[in-house]
């Protein structure tokens, strides 16, 4: 692939701000998405996306300038994301979620040390990849519908929502389809400002709130062990790092990088250590985003400097309340769509990656894919209260849940399922 500027390239000043500035809307609207996971007042809300600016900024700059050293956003992992909603439905402890993720963190860290990255990686066959691929998706959907169609509506909040999905969806497909170089990479955040500007000339602006933070409630309250959280949050990160390795992995790959293996080790290492100061603070975790090859592809700029003014500008945003408020201040239902059109190209990535790695042949072998993502919806809204309440919080983790499913029936039920109808 031919580039305009490769990865550790120096730019003239005005095209250096010019791609930083896309790079810093799609780490924004990335933040976007995830914010709504907040819990509490308002202000705590918003002083839970303070947050959230901050630990992506700060794992982005170190990832640019120590860590894989490629261009990659960050953002809060979708897989964390999904942890934390199921945990929430099931009833646990916040501070329980929140140190099973900082948990969770130094479980990734150490693993970059020795050779044990290399075990979990063969453990990872292309089906369970498609499965957790799905998963994130699938899981996700009541999500999605709270969102779109809320339980306090304004009058016509819903017809709203039904219409703005259908056509909010096709119009970000033909878009993405259409568009090519700056623009194609700025499909989501024109979905976020137009979606956005529409819904708040038909509904009323929310409430200005308090927006003065302070170092109270900076960190978590406590420490809290659960351990079937933390066996929830442990599946989660599996999946999160075989994430982080895909989207490191397929950049370096596209871009012919050399020592990959050392650039993969710091990058993981990096993930790891931020997921436990993210944690600490009460926060997702990051993780590397794997539609970064594509907006590279898309611009023909491979700089990683230009990724340094985005994150230092999201930093830079997290010390202002105002301004972060003005930036997230998205309507639910215009995240919900985004999600739902974000979550369909995260199916089509799975069902294009069975295409390709031709890891279905067989009725056992479709089998392992589909029952999987059933017994995950069915984990997902089983009604609580029916298991002991020390393991709820796994059983009723749907992801979790499918994960194991999946590990299950490809290692271990149909390890020596008949290959006859494979061609």
């Amino acid at each position: 692939m031919k580039l305009k500027y490769n990865i550790d390239d120096k730019l003239p000043f005005g095209q250096l701000m010019l791609y930083a500035a896309q790079w810093l809307i799609l780490a924004i609207a990335v933040v976007s998405t995830s914010v709504f996971v907040a819990q509490g007042s308002a202000a705590e809300k918003l002083f839970y996306t303070q947050k959230l600016f901050a630990v992506m900024g700060i794992t982005g700059l170190v990832q640019v300038l120590w860590g894989h050293r490629m261009p990659i956003v960050v953002g809060p992992a979708a897989v964390l994301l999904v942890g934390v909603i199921s945990s929430l439905g099931a009833g646990a402890d916040t501070n329980a979620i929140y140190s099973s993720i900082a948990i969770g963190g130094v479980l990734v860290t150490l693993l970059t040390f020795g050779g044990m990255m290399r075990h979990i990686q063969r453990l990872f066959t292309p089906r369970i990849v498609v499965v957790i691929l799905m998963l994130i998706a699938l899981t996700l959907s009541p999500v999605i519908k709270g969102l779109i169609f809320s339980a306090n509506p304004y009058e016509g909040e819903h017809l709203f929502g039904l219409i703005f999905t259908i056509l909010g969806c096709l119009c970000m497909v033909i878009l993405n389809r259409k568009l090519s170089g700056v623009a194609k990479s700025l499909v989501i955040p024109i979905a976020l400002v137009v979606g956005s500007a529409i819904y708040y000339s038909l509904f009323p602006m929310p409430a200005a709130t308090d927006s003065a933070a302070s170092l109270k409630g900076m960190f978590v309250d406590s420490f809290v062990f659960d351990w079937s959280l933390v066996v929830a949050f442990v599946i989660c990160y599996v999946a999160l790092l075989i994430n982080d390795i895909g989207s490191i992995e397929s950049l370096g790959a596209m871009l012919g990088v050399k020592d990959m293996d050392k650039r993969l080790k710091r990058g993981i290492c990096i993930t790891g250590a931020m997921n436990i100061v993210a944690g600490s603070l009460g926060v997702l975790g990051p993780v590397n985003y794997s539609m970064s090859p594509g907006v590279v592809a898309s611009t023909g700029c491979a700089s990683r400097w230009t990724l340094v003014p985005a994150t230092l500008l999201l930093i830079v945003f997290a010390l202002f309340p105002d301004v972060v408020l003005l930036l997230t201040n998205i309507p639910n239902p215009v995240i919900g769509v985004i999600l739902l059109f974000l979550m369909g190209t995260q199916l089509a990535a799975g069902l294009e990656m069975i295409h390709s790695t031709r890891s279905v042949h067989t009725f056992s072998e479709g089998l392992t894919i589909g029952l999987p993502l059933m017994m995950a919806m069915l984990f997902q809204l089983m009604p609580r209260g029916i298991l002991p309440s020390v393991i709820e919080p796994l059983v009723g983790n749907g992801f979790a849940m499918g994960v194991v499913m999946v590990i299950i029936m490809e290692h271990i039920v149909n390890r020596n399922a008949p290959k006859e109808a494979k061609k």
